[in-house]
């Protein structure tokens, strides 16, 4: 199907590029997946209205109509009885109220010069057991999530003076996150 991608970059008058590209209709409800669901209903309402916005960028098609129960089958369910495997995981995010920190491995396991240890080894340290809570399509992974009692809270807010990069380190200090979730892709 031909799709037509748009910036919706908002702000003053801009003129951007429109692309047109032949995109499967599979991969298009991949995208939309990470903001509906497998809900079909609204996934078959979307293809049917011909746009969609995903991001900074706008989605336009022709309508279609097709059978989107049977696209879905080939798409994960979330699976509650996988099991949480640290080694695997890509990123977390600390969360408090409408506060979030978004964490990637390669960010919170760079060391700062001289030191030992790293925030990702303490992060997976302090928290008690994650347990399943859902699975992402827009990272295409499960999430595990982690209630943090005070004392984790205070040792990850203090422990972010291990953070190689200083703005994150500060974030970190700045909230006492009372979660943390935790991205495992699917293999």
């Amino acid at each position: 199907m031909q799709v037509k991608i748009s910036s919706e970059d908002a702000g003053s008058i801009a003129l951007t590029a429109v692309v047109v590209r032949d995109m499967p209709v599979r991969e298009l409800v991949e995208l939309m997946l990470g903001v509906t669901g497998k809900d079909a209903q609204r996934i078959r309402e979307l293809l049917k209205r011909g746009t969609f916005v995903s991001g900074a960028s706008r989605f336009r098609w022709s309508g279609v109509e097709i059978d989107v129960a049977e696209l879905l089958v080939g798409f994960p369910d979330p699976d509650p009885s996988r099991p949480f495997v640290a080694a695997r995981c890509t990123h977390a995010i600390l969360r408090t109220g409408a506060a979030r920190i978004e964490l990637t491995r390669e960010a919170a396991q760079k060391k700062r010069l001289l030191q030992s240890g790293n925030f990702w080894d303490l992060l997976h340290a302090t928290i008690p057991a994650p347990q399943y809570l859902d699975y992402s399509f827009k990272h295409r992974a499960d999430i595990f999530r982690a209630p943090l009692p005070a004392d984790a809270a205070k040792a990850i807010s203090a422990g972010a003076k291990l953070l190689a990069y200083s703005v994150l380190a500060d974030q970190v200090r700045a909230i006492v996150p009372d979660t943390v979730d935790f991205y495992l892709p699917r293999e």
